[in-house]
């Protein structure tokens, strides 16, 4: 097995020691891989290479200790082998930094259950790194012989250095060991630099007054009001609607004309990160008072449990817009700007100031509140006595106030479930909780029909066609106007929770791929009969402190290629109806509530555009219609974009 692994395609590795770098209690000396190559590229070492007192069975161990440094933020596949199987999760490192970084052996012995969609269920935020967990396999750690790593497609030749591994029952706790500090006052990484990092606030007001001034001198042309084809015509109704037109599926806007989706998630004044335990990384925070509530520190931003949090984008907001009671209009009515100038056509409604700043622009709205409470992987209590009466509060609370508002696209009613493919845990957590009205149901369901693997199947579609039945009948009768863009769905559901899509009047999906699969499109499009919305889609590249995401782009230009490379491939497929970026914002790079720091805006930490990514967009956006119409070819990673 470890010769196999070492044969890696187009692969150079260096195993070298660490230089001035001390090892621990019984450590082996330090080790050092370079990354280098296309394709996975790996490292095996046996636990004696690593430390001559690692035991092979970890069975009464509860932590992993490494101390390492990583040279670049691009994630690890981090694996144990074990005798006939190689158990891998991602380790997401920060970047130039010594870490001490205690990972829960839990990771690799059994499935998350806790959760609520399918990136709380496997995103996990360590206060020196994060981990994905949801792949890579599971088993017993009862017979280690290897550790390995595995670096996908590295950019550059990052290094990895690896000081000293240990085990440990109880955790010593994460820390950054040096440098200690991270972070500078405008949110940026200080152990990166790139051409453009912030160095002084004149220097940021001048390019946040430059921007300002040059938007709207060249506004991606024929647009009407709502962001549709402005010489196009269909019915109008003063509402969106879809409709199949001559093979193709449209948005047709409130004014009759053709629309396409061009989205957006993530456009917020906050984006948080968790500072309880860890504010020596930081040069200095917010100022807790800054900005109000929602701003500043000491707000949810989605931390919850993880503690206090801290916005530098809100504090630079501020800084930009002076504070004081307008600020938030000020910074909406910039955005409703840039999406005009960019050809964005579509937001996630969360912020007020948003939908009303002018120009207007069409918003989605998200509920999940039937999430609040005690779920079941995301699933609430269905055969709760009070299931019907809590969806319709909820429903007329959320719908009730925008039922008349022509920009409302329509509502998303939910976010990657994560049980689907997993109903059999489905089952194990709902039987924990005996109490609850959709236990009783299922222990009924399995004395009738037998506990096995296609009953307990079966009762979570029963489940979820009870979820989404009541739902959607809730929010029609407070909104008979809009249109029900139904659960943005993750991840590859078996067909028949794919089926139930057939429910809404738009099929909704999250494809994180160079470019959507047309046979995967045309798999979704069979099953429900519906047009396909992107719900999410992005690529990003390491760098500046922060991961890729899940789809890597070598820089940034070439992440602006891609954004092209996807749209207008989405474009040309006659199901699909739209494509959302996620999202509007980079993550912070010490990770967001839960940990995930992607490099993926059209906007950094310091509220400055990505140049290249702003640039491809509008290109992209003012051809849409002809591509769709098929009088372009989208462009592609290969072709040249001067001859599109």
């Amino acid at each position: 097995m470890k010769t196999r692994i070492l044969q890696t395609l187009r692969c150079a590795i260096l195993l070298v020691p660490a230089v001035g770098l001390a090892s621990a209690n019984a450590q082996a000396e330090p080790v050092e891989v370079v990354f280098q190559g296309r394709g996975a590229v790996s490292r095996l070492w046996t636990l004696k290479e690593l430390n001559p007192d690692l035991p092979s069975d970890w069975s009464g161990y509860n932590f992993l200790v490494l101390e390492f440094r990583a040279s670049s933020p691009q994630r690890i596949e981090l694996e144990l082998h074990t005798p006939g199987k190689v158990i891998a999760k991602r380790l997401h490192p920060f970047q130039n930094a010594l870490v001490r970084a205690a990972i829960p052996l839990k990771y690799f012995s059994a499935p998350s259950s806790g959760g609520y969609d399918l990136a709380s269920m496997s995103n996990k935020l360590g206060g020196s790194y994060f981990m994905n967990i949801g792949s890579g396999g599971y088993g017993p750690l009862n017979e280690v012989q290897a550790i390995g790593v595995t670096m996908r497609d590295p950019v550059g030749s990052p290094r990895l250095e690896i000081q000293s591994v240990s085990l440990a029952r109880e955790s010593p706790g994460d820390e950054v060991l040096e440098p200690k500090l991270l972070v500078d006052p405008f949110g940026q990484w200080i152990p990166a630099d790139w051409p453009g990092k912030a160095r002084t606030l004149e220097d940021l007001k001048k390019a946040w007054d430059g921007e300002a001034a040059a938007l709207g001198k060249n506004p991606v042309p024929d647009r009407d009001r709502f962001g549709g084809f402005a010489k196009t015509q269909a019915r109008a109704t003063g509402f969106f609607r879809v409709e199949q037109i001559e093979g193709k599926w449209w948005f047709v806007d409130p004014e009759g004309h053709l629309f396409f989706s061009n989205g957006a998630n993530g456009i917020s004044t906050n984006s948080a990160t968790r500072v309880t335990g860890r504010e020596p990384i930081f040069t200095v925070l917010p100022p807790a008072d800054i900005a109000g509530p929602g701003g500043g520190r000491g707000f949810g931003g989605g931390v919850g449990q993880n503690g206090v949090a801290a916005s530098f984008y809100t504090w630079n907001l501020v800084r930009r817009y002076g504070g004081g009671d307008t600020w938030r209009q000020q910074w909406a009515q910039l955005t409703a700007r840039r999406m005009a100038d960019w050809g964005l056509n579509t937001f996630y409604g969360g912020d007020q100031n948003l939908v009303a700043a002018q120009p207007r622009q069409p918003y989605v709205v998200t509920i999940r509140e039937w999430q609040a409470g005690q779920t079941f992987m995301g699933l609430p209590d269905v055969y709760a006595d009070d299931f019907e009466s809590r969806v319709d509060g909820i429903a007329a609370r959320s719908c009730g106030p925008c039922r008349d508002d022509p920009f409302l696209l329509g509502y998303f009613v939910g976010n990657e479930p994560a049980w689907p493919n997993r109903e059999g845990e489905l089952a194990d957590v709902i039987l924990a909780a005996p109490q609850t009205g959709i236990a009783r149901e299922l222990k009924k369901w399995l004395a009738e029909k037998g506990d096995n693997a296609e009953s307990r199947r079966t009762f979570a579609l029963h489940a979820f066609d009870r979820f989404l039945t009541v739902i959607i009948a809730a929010v029609k009768r407070h909104d008979p106007n809009h249109l029900n863009l139904g659960i943005r769905f993750g991840g590859s559901p078996p067909p028949d929770v794919i089926r139930m899509g057939r429910l809404f009047d738009v099929y909704s999906h999250n494809v994180y791929q160079t470019t959507p699969d047309p046979q995967r499109i045309q798999h979704f499009h069979e099953l429900t009969g519906r047009p396909i919305l992107i719900g999410e889609f992005h690529n990003g590249t390491p760098g500046r402190g922060m991961a890729p995401g899940l789809v890597l782009a070598w820089s940034q230009a070439e992440k602006a290629l891609l954004y092209r490379c996807y749209v207008e491939s989405a474009a040309a497929n006659p199901a699909i109806i739209g494509a959302h970026w996620f999202q509007f914002i980079d993550e912070p790079n010490t990770g967001r509530f839960d940990g995930e720091n992607y490099n993926i805006g059209m906007v950094d930490v310091t509220d400055r555009p990505y140049p290249d990514m702003i640039a491809a967009m509008k290109l992209s956006h003012e051809r849409v219609l002809d591509i769709r119409l098929g009088k372009l070819a989208p462009v592609t990673r290969t072709s040249s974009t001067e001859a599109q």
